[in-house]
């Protein structure tokens, strides 16, 4: 069975069991303090947390600089699997996760504070992918504050200087 039929099935075990499922998605390529605070911010929105993850590939499209990702992805996978905040990881190529969201059907849809729960327009940088799909669900919509200082690419940055 490959990753995302586990993963579904899984989804459907804990809806029938009436857990509460939250899906947030990212690179989380360095791991900071910002990130694990993030991802417990989500958990805490339901009972179990899946994490879309930006392909290798997914990645160097985003154009976050020619050195990214840094750690390929069945490290991050690794890394992330290891929190207790996270219940699954998915593995994405696309570039926006709207069709694993689709394929997912959470009940909640989480993002950071730099994105807006109330942006309806998609070309709008701020505009959550998967949003009008949520809610289309009867599902929610949340923004999560940032961790002031903690970014992977000020961390590169620093590193770079």
């Amino acid at each position: 069975m490959n990753e995302l039929k586990a993963v579904q099935e899984q989804i459907k075990r804990w809806k029938a069991a009436k857990q509460k499922v939250v899906f947030t998605n990212g690179v989380f390529d360095i791991l900071h303090l910002g990130h694990v605070t993030y991802l417990e911010a989500a958990k805490a929105q339901g009972d179990k947390l899946v994490l879309g993850l930006n392909s290798d590939e997914s990645v160097r499209r985003l154009n976050k600089g020619p050195e990214r990702p840094i750690n390929p992805e069945h490290a991050r996978k690794g890394v992330l699997m290891a929190l207790k905040a996270i219940d699954a990881v998915v593995v994405f190529g696309d570039d926006t996760p709207l069709e694993l969201i689709k394929a997912l059907e959470p009940d909640v849809l989480v993002k950071g504070g730099d994105y807006d729960p109330n942006e309806t327009d998609p070309s709008k940088k701020t505009f959550m992918v998967g949003s009008t799909e949520v809610r289309a669900s009867g599902g929610e919509v949340i923004a999560i504050p940032l961790v002031d200082g903690f970014s992977t690419t000020n961390i590169v940055r620093r590193m770079r200087d």
